[in-house]
This record gives C-alpha cells, structure tokens and sequence, in this order.
C-alpha cells in the first residue's frame, strides 16, 4: 500500500490545525507554521558537540539540548542512535561547554554512586523537538523532561511523580572542553543558587573560559550537596509533586551578577509555554523571509530546516547589558559593547567557529535575505580588532584560535561594505583588513598556531608568489598545506582590492591584484592540476591529484584545482580555454557522481581511501563552488544540470542518518543547500565593485524573499519557474520584471531593488541562452 499520499494529507491537516491556533493567515498572504516544518534530527546520528540544536533562540548563548555522549568535539552532543540521556547542557558552542542538569529521583539511586549512576534511557517515540522546544521522557525516573529558552536563559520543566532532584554536572569532560573549578554558591533565598565553571584551554583554544550561571526554581530549595570525588552537586527540592518543577537557568560569560540581570530582563515570569511560542514566533519570523511554493512536502521540510541550519550555531557571547569578554590580551577583561540612547547594545559580540568557505554561503544567503545579521556579525568581528588587534577568523570564549587558515573573515566584511549594509567607518575597515594580509596579520598562522607567526607561509608567498609544501619539518599548528595556502590567499588578495579600488587606494589595490595572481603559480601545465611547490621550486614528486590532504587543506588537489573563484577565466586560459576545462570538469562530475558528489556521508570518513579519492567532494567547503563554475566556462546548461543533481542526491531527504554526508561547520552547508534549491550563488563571494547574483536551476515553482526595508528598497524579489520538474532543469529563458534577461547573473542591487524573475523551464538545455557568440 502506497502510504505516502495518506501521510501528506495528515501532515496538511496538522499544519492546518496549528493555523487555527497559531493564527496563520490564508495560503498565499502567509504566516505559516515554518518553525513546525523544521526536522531537527536531521543527520543527528552523525552529530557534533556545535552541531544538535533544539532548545535554542536564533545565534542563542544558550544551547539548551540533551547530551546522549560527552566525550570531545566530534561524535558528542545529541547522538541520536544512542539511548541514553547524560544530562542537559546549556552550552553547545565552538569550543565551549557548560553547566549540565540532571533531573534524577534520589530515591531510586545508589546513595553511595549517586554522582557516577545517573543516566537514564529515553524513546525516541515519546520525544518531541521542534525550534525552541525539545520534550523526552526518562524511563528511568518517569520524568518527563521540556526544554526551551530565550536567548541567554535555560527554561526546564520537568512532570514527575514522587520525587525529583537536580544533578548538577559541572565538572569533567564536556564535549570539546575539560571543565574544572565548578562550584555552586547557594544564596540567602531559597529557590536561588549562582556558581561558575572553566573551560580549560584546548587544542584549539588556547586560554581559559568560565561560564557563570544563575538558578532559580519554583520549588523551594531543601538542601545543597556537592560531591567529594567529583565536586559536582546534587539540589534537592521540598515535596511537592502538585505541580512540575520548573528551574530557569541564565548564563553569562563575565559575572554571576550579569547572569542573574539575563535572567530578569528576558526571563522574569515562569510562563513555560509563552516562552515557547515566543521562540517558535521569533524562528518564524526569521524562516518566513524565504517562502518557498511547490516541491514535495519533504522538500519543503528540508528547505527549513537547511535555512534553520543557516541561522545558529555561532553563538552571542554578550550579555544583554553589552558586557562581554574579552579574552584577546594578556589578561581577562570585561568588555563593554557600545550602547545606544536607551542603553541597550548596538550588536551583540559573537563565538564563532571558522569563517572558511563563507564566501560561497553566509556571504550571499545573510547579505541577502539577513542583512540585519551580516551587519551585526560584521561589527561583532570588528569588535575584537579593536580589542586585539586582529580581525578573528573563528573567535572562542572572547579570544582567537586562528582555526584553519588565511583570512577567511574578511571576504566577509569586504561583501558586506560591497552591498551597502556596512556604509561607516570604510578606512579604519580597510585598515584592519589589509593587515590581516600583511606580516603580522592572521595568514601568518597556520590553523591554531597562537605563539609563533611561521605556518602561514606568509613571507614565502610574498616573496616567491606561493607557499611551499613541505614548509618546514617543523609543525607549527593544522592544515600546513601550501597549495591550498596559495590558492586561499589569492582569493582573499583579490577581494581586498576590490576595496581598495572602491576607496580609491590605487598602489594598494595593484599589489594585491598582482598577489592575487600567484594561483597560477602552481598550476602544473604537465598534470592539468594544482600542484604542492618545495622552496626550491620543485614540484611535489609522485604526484597523486586524487590523494587527500597532501598539500590541499581537507581537499584533493583534483577538488582545489577549480578554487579560482576570482579568475576562472584566467584558469581556463591555463587549461587551453573554456571548451577544455569544462569537458575536465564534466568528466569529474561525472566520476563524482559515482560515489553521490562526496566522500562518504559523514565528515569522519573523508579521509577513508574508498571515498576519499573524488574529484568533486559537496560535503566540505572546498567543492562548494564546483557546479557554477561551468557558467563561467560559457556552458550555463551544465551549471543547471550539475547543480540540481547535486541537491537531490547530497542535500534531499530528511534522515537522522545524513544529511550533510560531511561538515557542517555552523551553517555553512545548510547555507549552501538553500541557495543551491533558490538557484543563486555567488562565484566571487559577493566582493566585486558590483557584487552579482548567479542563476542556477530552482527546485520550487515559486521562492518569495521578503527583503529588509532598513538596508534594501524593495519590498519583495520573487522566483517563478514554469513547467518546473526533477527532468526540467534546464533554463530556456529569463524574464526580469518584465523584460528578457540573456544573461546567467542579476547584479545584487537589481535583485534588492525588488521584483519578479520568471524562468521558462524544460527538460532539454537551451544552449543558446545566455551564451555569450
């Protein structure tokens, strides 16, 4: 029996019911239920401590969700193949955890290994998670536990039957950290306690980071117990089993005292399901900027959850008040973030993990459909080169990690002063910038180096036009790999310049035009390929363009050769023109799809020999671009095809199994996947003088972008595709606001101007469209 058209009925009767609640308008006027259509488990067997989300606000401090494993940063957090729950932790970030709660009931425990034997098992058919909400049940207690939050503040409510306590985990392994020094300060009232707990310095982030906390409970507290081996506590409550006990825990990153001022000015009443309406309406309110028509029901369902992917997992590090810390000198300070005429901060500050391939994603999707949060992030990053010095590539608890490589941080910025959403402070901008690329800045270091400035390959590339590989028999930090090096800094010399041409540096902006050629100065003519240099010049003997990580940064050489996202056509040049690198690249397509365009279906098994030899790989950064490349080989058609394979057999379907079949650092590749099914993309990641918009092959009949009046003066800018389908992908033609388009890119100013794009669609490429005679 075929199920399926029974199953969508039911799922549009529910949607329905929930307008009848919720207050959604008529279809085609519209405030749909789009947090509802979030699924987020997905690929959640593969997870990540950053990665699950459930109990969150968009870019929340707080990262309310259940832990099923807490040991480091990969293969931690929710995992949803294991059954057992070890506790609720309020931080989820990049490097960072924090405090854990455990509702137990001390009278079914081991009084003598209460603090060792506290798990308890869970089914995922009694558990519930929407954005903002997550309910299971704890079989071993008959707890049932609900989670949601505002944006620095944890809600609980747990319904028990006899008794309940509260496990508070504040020491020990935590995901990425090793987490000491947890204490609990129980104060003169008795439904408030306040403690704080350090994450010790990793790998990755070199210093110290305490979370401060503040607990406040509906039950009054009975009594405190900390535990002499693990100096974690246990907080037990008066009997009361009338009502559920419900605890509202505020985090802060400079004081005990500004977690309890979070607590009050955005959490004062205990209103458990306001507060999750409030997070569902402000999910909402962020999802439905994008309104998408036609596809199936589980194409519309992973759709928003991509797009619910795109708008978390960098967190706010400031407290409501606009203090924040600031971690980038020699000693730990309290920053105070600018404030406007009612003292409520300008921005919030920001922990970030690496903004390493945001030139192909949040670049274009937030500078779009976000430019209130491209602007806010902007600023965030500026805010630590006035504290330190330096712009972050990928900031932790206040401080820089230098985590992975180049200045991946200002291709962002230089896109968002390009699109009109940063107008103020231009020079200083550009000053900051420019030392990012210079000795002293962050391509000096390699990924995480924090005490030398050598595994960049900075002075090799300035002096010889590319970094060597090997560098040195010395390892200075991660990814000391000079092709990519090289390939990287170009890219990021030539955004600069853009700059500088629009602020009228004419020497600066030759320099780094001139830097931002050097790509070709590994290109083997001999292979076809990018190819690792030693300082002698030589190339790297035995040569395998299909071995991974041997001078390409989680890449191959036959994947890195096509990262000339500023001069494809000088690489095409290089390759014996336009026709020759597209046969090239079609063939590697073609051999890619064999293995579904990636190396496995997690990030884990790149490296595996059986998938790590792909030409193409859509589940890291840097194959992002791959498929448009082709418009620029003057073969739009083959953009078209390429792209919508890609989406159906890489980004499709709605499985805790997999989903991104890779690395989804932070919204990077739910970025990607929903401009992929918008067909747009951006090549040169937004940066030119006159940033532009490239066309793809749309998977929905209609995409609707609400866009923002404070930075844009249009209204709305909408997509139609007719005769739309999984076989008619190909573009036969392009109306824009009424008037024939012949070409493949819409300047971005034309696109936030406002206004319709109709594309005519069939299943056989019109290779006379937009191809240039």
């Amino acid at each position: 029996m075929n199920i399926r058209p029974l199953l969508r009925i039911v799922f549009f009767f529910i949607i329905g019911s929930l307008c009848l609640t919720s207050g959604c308008k008529e279809a085609g006027n519209t405030t749909q239920p789009y947090a509802k259509m979030v699924v987020p488990t997905l690929d959640a067997a593969n997870s990540r401590w950053f990665f699950f989300t459930s109990a969150s606000r968009p870019f929340g401090m707080v990262n309310l969700s259940p832990d099923t494993e807490v040991n480091g940063a990969w293969g931690s957090g929710y995992r949803y193949n294991t059954d057992t729950v070890k506790g609720f932790s309020h931080v989820h970030a990049w490097q960072l955890a924090g405090p854990s709660i455990m509702p137990v009931n001390p009278d079914l425990l081991d009084q003598n290994r209460l603090f060792q034997d506290y798990y308890s098992s869970f089914n995922h058919q009694t558990e519930k998670i929407f954005p903002g909400y997550h309910q299971l049940m704890l079989d071993r207690y008959q707890i049932k536990a609900e989670l949601t939050s505002t944006k620095r503040v944890g809600f609980h409510r747990y319904t028990y039957g006899e008794n309940i306590a509260l496990l508070f985990n504040l020491n020990g392994q935590k995901g990425p950290s090793f987490m000491t020094d947890g204490v609990i300060n129980q104060t003169e009232k008795t439904n408030l306690i306040t403690g704080q707990v350090t994450n010790q310095p990793t790998f990755r982030r070199p210093k110290p980071s305490t979370v401060y906390f503040a607990a406040k409970f509906n039950i009054p507290v009975q009594k405190v117990v900390q535990d002499a081996t693990s100096g974690d506590y246990i907080v037990y409550f008066e009997k009361n089993t009338a009502k559920p006990l419900m605890v509202k825990l505020a985090i802060s990153y400079t004081s005990e005292a500004n977690a309890q001022v979070n607590m009050q000015k955005e959490l004062p009443d205990w209103d458990f399901d306001q507060v999750v309406k409030d997070s569902e309406q402000e999910w909402n309110s962020l999802l439905s900027r994008i309104q998408v028509e036609g596809g199936t029901t589980e194409q519309q369902q992973r759709f928003y959850t991509d797009l619910w992917h795109a708008l978390q997992g960098r967190r706010t590090i400031s407290d409501v008040n606009g203090a924040y810390p600031d971690n980038t000198g020699k000693e730990f300070r309290i920053g105070q973030l600018p404030l406007d005429d009612k003292g409520t901060p300008l921005f919030n500050h920001y922990n970030s993990d690496s903004f390493w391939g945001a030139q192909w994603t949040i670049n274009t999707l937030w500078g779009l459909v976000y430019p209130d949060i491209m602007d806010e992030f902007a600023q965030s990053l500026m805010q630590y080169y006035k504290d330190g010095g330096l712009i972050p590539r990928g900031p932790s608890g206040g401080n820089y990690t230098y985590v992975m490589t180049g200045a991946s941080s200002n291709p962002f910025i230089v896109s968002a002063i390009q699109k009109g959403i940063i107008k103020d402070n231009l020079e200083y901008t550009y000053q900051a910038l420019k030392k990012n690329h210079m000795p002293g800045g962050t391509m000096e270091k390699i990924g995480y180096e924090h005490e030398t400035n050598i595994g960049g390959g900075l002075s090799y590339y300035i002096d010889n036009g590319y970094v060597p590989y090997p560098l040195s028999d010395v390892i200075y930090g991660s990814h000391q790999d000079g092709a990519s090096q090289t390939l990287e800094y170009s890219y990021q010399d030539w955004t600069l310049a853009q700059l500088a041409t629009k602020l009228g540096y004419k020497e600066d902006a030759e320099y780094f035009l001139k830097r931002s050629a050097n790509y070709k100065n590994i290109y083997d003519a001999e292979s076809g390929w990018m190819r690792p240099k030693n300082k002698a010049g030589e190339w790297k003997a035995d040569f395998d363009p299909y071995q991974i990580e041997n001078g390409f940064i989680e890449a191959n050489g036959a994947q890195n050769t096509w990262f000339v996202p500023h001069d494809l056509e000088g690489l095409s040049a290089l390759m014996g023109g336009d026709d020759a690198a597209a046969t090239k690249l079609n063939t590697a397509f073609t051999e890619a799809e064999k293995l579904g365009f990636t190396a496995g279906t997690s990030h884990d098994r790149e490296t595996h020999p059986e998938y790590s030899r792909i030409p193409i790989n859509y589940g890291n950064q840097p194959s992002m671009q791959t498929a448009f490349v082709f418009n620029y080989l003057n073969k739009p058609w083959l953009t078209q095809y390429w792209s919508r394979k890609v989406v159906k057999d890489v980004y499709e379907g709605i499985s805790s199994e997999r989903g991104y079949n890779g690395d989804e650092d932070q919204g990077l590749m739910g970025s990607l996947s929903v401009l992929m099914k918008m067909g747009l993309f951006s090549m040169k990641g937004g940066c030119s003088l006159d940033p532009q918009i490239e066309l793809g092959s749309p998977v929905f009949d209609k995409i609707t972008i609400k866009l923002n009046p404070d930075y844009y003066s249009g209204k709305e800018f909408v997509i139609e595709t007719h005769n739309n389908s999984d076989q008619n992908v190909y573009i036969q033609s392009a109306n824009l606001n009424a008037n024939e388009l012949g070409d493949w890119h819409i300047s971005q100013n034309d696109l936030v101007n406002g206004g319709k794009l109709i594309l005519e669609m069939a299943g056989k490429p019109n290779k006379e469209w937009a191809v240039k005679k």
